[in-house]
């Protein structure tokens, strides 16, 4: 049994395996310093809440405490192995800064109180609001990490009982592009492709998507095939020189904002210069072709490749990858997701697969990935603004349907107007109009993009800010109610990954003091509001995780995110299991669209789709005349200059993202002393050339600025392209002086972002901000607190390269070493 570092090595030992072969397991486990198995007094089963991969985990309880994890050998997604904030994020539980009891403010301060004033406040103050202005002065902002049942009810009472349309995740933030671009082109939301196609694909193209350290197994098994015999090929598109692209065969490095003109590009070589398409499969399953076609015309290789600052000879290569393989997977993320014409860029992936007839077989599959392990359930579940159940809110048959579920009165549903998007809503609570809102497990203080506006906004005395999460976060200390939660571990529910594979987590331990599981939180509200559905019953009539669980299966049934086959007991003890699962497909659904048939007929479909360009929706009538059928639709997209370009003052591109030792704003990731000694603070990556124009050296103290503000961190000089600078944008202040504010020494990227948001999927633009960097002192001797492993490697000598040490030790089982319980 091997002991790795898994700081020094992310992704552990390799296990080599073919195409089309089985890939072989390998138990990742950590446990508390002093404990071994044996001490073990339980293993819980449950997955990941660290990243969006969905990891099959057993957490490891003695005398009533979480001391460790180990993966689950027998889950299809990652059979048996862990990241490392897999590993090492679950200390952040046993954390002694929990919040254990609510909080009210008082006089100023925020005081500790019972749950019967704070959640006295909230229904007060909720009533009150309803009275005098009705359901649009109350909004909810949820994240991408509760489980599907805590959504499900947020759902009903937000939409169902409180009957607000203001109702968002901060999977806005993260992957609101996904459902937007599998609907402008399936009809519907929901993943086409498996993980499993990883082990068939004779090319994998990365759009996008920095892999290695948002989705660390997942790469692993990439890596693993890499390793093996007839290896895929690997297309990356990625402005900076992470893991993924040092792995690939192609690496296209485009300035950001020119995703739609690269997708071009290469559609152009693909379906003009040389037709490699599958012309039977378009003319039975596809509208909208000719149009592509026609258009690709004016957009030529030499074009694309000067628009995007790329050698024209590497974007034909990735073409030809792209167009003579018989077993294509693709995947996109932030890269396009956060970045100029989001959906316009990520539905251009989906046309690749459609006009390559690329979808439903093995090997042959798109993943618009997600950033959150339960950002599917939001969105299934109608947390996300959209209707339950992947419902159209602009169908009146769907909307009467939901609330046949509900029994309420359609009329009790708002449908009369899109749902508010989170960016929406903070511009209402900004003018004035929208005064209570309720923010559950996410911290917009340090997420949102302009973040002197956001402080600002949150700051108003007429905003009534209820705060639910489990630690005195940047937005908590804004808050006028604080509510302390359970988290993973300390409650049960499901959750689904980006492959439609639903995980059952157990509770292993109870939570600290009087903290509450959401599920708990959001009933009890619905009983003091009062809400009832049309017969005066309770509207909420479930009680625990396993009867809300039920209760959503009904509403899922017929859907396309059908639940109706599955149960707590049948997701207990074996492997996640992947949605539609009912009648018909009692083990789950490998693939969507095996069949050529999609969710798109126009009175199932979840939308009807909107303009590309200016995100104007299509009428019932326009998409049923144009797509009487239900066909995939492709829709081709004109490139557009970003809105804010480089200038004289400004000279290059700030882009933000993540690192694999930290997720979102480190609330929990930052008490992982070690997932925080491998990435303690902010740095700011620059060129080799950009550092030489600039006089700067490994670090380097730089300020960083853009129209909005300005951040100082030292720089590191990586492998990014020239032109372009990079912020991680995990790093707030509540681990500072500041507490939820800059104490004089800004460090939080989102200070420089604009507020922008792309036209279909409302997703805010973080990769485009023009923005200069200076040096403000040389160095002290010491590096940036960037890590070596990752995309942030240096491209100079001398850096220390990042360890864990014996404390970031993990053992790992190869499968022929697996005993018995463990398989």
């Amino acid at each position: 049994m091997p002991r790795i570092d898994r700081i020094a090595e992310p992704w552990g030992t390799r296990t080599p395996y073919g195409r089309g072969e089985a890939w072989p397991a390998r138990v990742d486990m950590h446990l508390e310093q002093g404990v071994q198995p044996d001490d073990v007094d339980r293993w819980v089963q449950s997955a990941s809440i660290h990243h969006s991969n969905g990891d099959a985990m057993d957490i490891a309880v003695k005398d009533g405490r979480i001391v460790g994890v180990r993966g689950r050998a027998q889950d299809r997604v990652n059979h048996g192995r862990l990241d490392p904030k897999d590993l090492f994020g679950w200390q952040a539980n046993n954390s002694p800064d929990r919040l254990t009891r609510p909080l009210v403010r008082k006089g100023g301060e925020l005081v500790e109180t019972t749950w019967d004033e704070a959640m006295g406040r909230v229904v007060g103050r909720a009533k009150e609001l309803l009275a005098e202005q009705g359901a649009s002065a109350i909004g909810f902002y949820t994240t991408g990490q509760l489980f599907l049942e805590e959504y499900y009810t947020l759902g009903v009472v937000a939409h169902g009982g409180i009957g607000t349309n203001h109702v968002d995740g901060n999977t806005r933030l993260c992957t609101a592009t996904a459902a937007a671009a599998l609907k402008e082109s399936f009809g519907s939301d929901g993943q086409p492709g498996s993980y499993t196609d990883i082990d068939h694909a004779e090319v994998i193209a990365l759009f996008g998507h920095n892999m290695a350290e948002t989705q660390a197994v997942l790469w692993t098994r990439i890596l693993d095939r890499l390793a093996g015999p007839n290896p895929p090929a690997v297309v990356c598109v990625d402005p900076r020189l992470t893991p993924v692209a040092r792995a690939a065969t192609v690496h296209l490095a485009p300035r950001p904002g020119t995703n739609v003109a690269l997708m071009n590009g290469l559609l152009h070589e693909i379906v003009v210069a040389h037709d490699w398409v599958d012309h039977d499969y378009v003319e039975a399953h596809t509208i909208g072709f000719e149009e592509l076609a026609k258009r690709l015309e004016d957009f030529p290789a030499e074009r694309a490749a000067e628009i995007c600052d790329v050698p024209v000879d590497d974007l034909r290569e990735a073409a030809r990858l792209l167009g003579n393989t018989d077993h294509l997977l693709s995947t996109v993320l932030q890269g396009f997701y956060q970045s100029h014409q989001a959906t316009a860029a990520a539905v251009q992936v989906n046309n690749l697969h459609l006009v390559r007839g690329m979808l439903g077989k093995p090997g042959c599959g798109v993943l618009q990935m997600n950033g959150q392990p339960t950002a599917e359930n939001t969105r299934e579940c109608g947390a996300d603004g959209d209707l339950a159940g992947f419902r159209n809110w602009s169908n009146d048959a769907q909307v009467a349907d939901l609330a046949r579920v509900w029994n309420i009165e359609p009329t009790d549903i708002p449908h009369w107007s899109p749902p508010t998007h989170a960016m929406q809503m903070f511009r209402y609570a900004e003018d004035g109009s929208l005064r209570m809102l309720w923010v559950q497990a996410t911290n917009p203080a340090v997420s949102l993009p302009e973040l002197a506006r956001i402080r600002s906004i949150l700051s108003q005395e007429r905003l009534f800010l209820v705060v639910q999460d489990l630690f005195l976060t940047e937005t908590a200390q804004l808050a006028d109610v604080v509510l302390p939660a359970a988290t993973w571990g300390e409650k049960t529910g499901t959750f689904t990954n980006v492959d439609r594979t639903v995980h059952l987590s157990e509770k292993a331990v109870d939570p600290p003091g009087e903290a509450r599981a959401d599920l708990d939180i959001f009933i009890d509200f619905a009983h003091r509001m009062g809400l009832q559905d049309k017969d005066g019953a309770p509207l909420v009539k479930w009680h625990d995780p396993e009867s809300a669980f039920e209760a959503w299966k009904e509403c899922s049934r017929g859907r396309p995110c059908d639940y109706t086959g599955l149960t707590y007991d049948k997701l207990r003890g074996g492997s996640g299991v992947q949605w539609p699962c009912n009648d018909e497909h009692p083990d789950g659904t490998e693939r969507l669209y095996a069949d050529g048939q999609f969710f798109a007929q126009p009175d199932y479909c979840e939308s009807y789709g909107r303009d590309l360009v200016t995100g104007a929706p299509l009428e019932p009538t326009e998409y049923k005349a144009m797509n009487p059928d239900g066909r995939a639709v492709i829709k081709f997209a004109e490139y557009l200059v970003p809105h804010e370009i480089p200038s004289g003052q400004y000279p290059l591109q700030l882009i933000t993202g993540r690192t694999i030792y930290q997720f979102h704003t480190r609330t929990k990731t930052g008490r992982a002393p070690q997932l925080n000694a491998a990435a303690p603070d902010v740095w700011v990556e620059v060129s080799a050339h950009d550092a030489a124009a600039l006089d700067l050296a490994e670090g380097d103290l730089t300020e960083v600025t853009t129209p909005r503000g300005a951040i100082r961190a030292k720089v590191r000089i990586s492998g990014i392209r020239p032109g372009v600078v990079f912020v991680p944008f995990h790093y707030g202040y509540w681990d500072t002086d500041g507490g939820h504010e800059p104490d004089g020494t800004p460090r939080a990227a989102n200070e420089l972002t604009l507020t922008d948001w792309d036209a279909c999927s409302k997703q805010p633009i973080f990769k485009t901000a023009a923005a200069a960097v200076r040096k403000v002192a040389a160095g002290d001797g010491t590096p940036a607190p960037a890590p070596t492993t990752t995309g942030s490697a240096p491209v100079t000598s001398g850096v220390p390269a990042t360890v864990g040490g014996p404390d970031a030790a993990s053992d790992e089982v190869l499968s022929a070493e697996l005993p018995g319980g463990l398989r």
